[in-house]
């Protein structure tokens, strides 16, 4: 099972990698189009389908590498015991957060099976609706071993008996 989250991984930076640079070629090539007086019609539509599936899958790799944004001022000063308990309150309310969004983000994409795109004709908008709880079930396995790790070092500075008794 490792092996293949692994794997998952993998995909996963490389598809965030493809879109940012489809993305950002795609917005120079209409910029150019455009001031030539030649607009690209369908470039919006490719954009926001690049877009959200560049959001959702770097949302998840920037989670797992702890590059997500935090404000530590108060929390950092507070006793280890209570620091530990946030972190833990932390990703619980992470986790019903994300499981919200896929239950959500599957219906949104349900209701938009028949929508298509102005510019691109034949191409559902689920494309890009389904970005949202299939990034979020990535984000959710990240939190929930997370959250996993978090209650490990718990445990673990309890057991060693040094100062980390005040954890748990």
């Amino acid at each position: 099972m490792k092996k293949f989250y692994e794997g998952v991984i993998k995909l996963e930076v490389r598809a965030a990698m493809a879109c940012l640079a489809l993305l950002s070629l795609l917005v120079l090539y209409s910029a150019i189009a455009r001031s030539i007086g030649e607009p690209v019609k369908w470039a919006v539509d490719a954009a926001t389908f690049l877009f959200a599936w560049c959001v959702f899958l770097g949302s998840d790799a920037a989670m797992r590498h702890d590059k997500l944004f935090a404000i530590e001022v108060i929390s950092g000063k507070l006793p280890k015991k209570v620091q530990y308990w946030l972190k833990l309150i932390n990703w619980g309310i992470i986790i019903a957060f994300l499981a919200f969004l896929i239950v959500y983000g599957v219906q949104l994409s349900y209701d938009t099976r028949l929508r298509t795109f102005q510019g691109i004709p034949g191409f559902s908008y689920t494309w890009v609706t389904i970005s949202v709880p299939l990034g979020a079930l990535l984000m959710m396995v990240t939190a929930v071993l997370k959250a996993r790790q978090q209650i490990k070092a718990g445990c673990e500075n309890t057991r060693s008996g040094g100062g980390g008794k005040e954890l748990l």
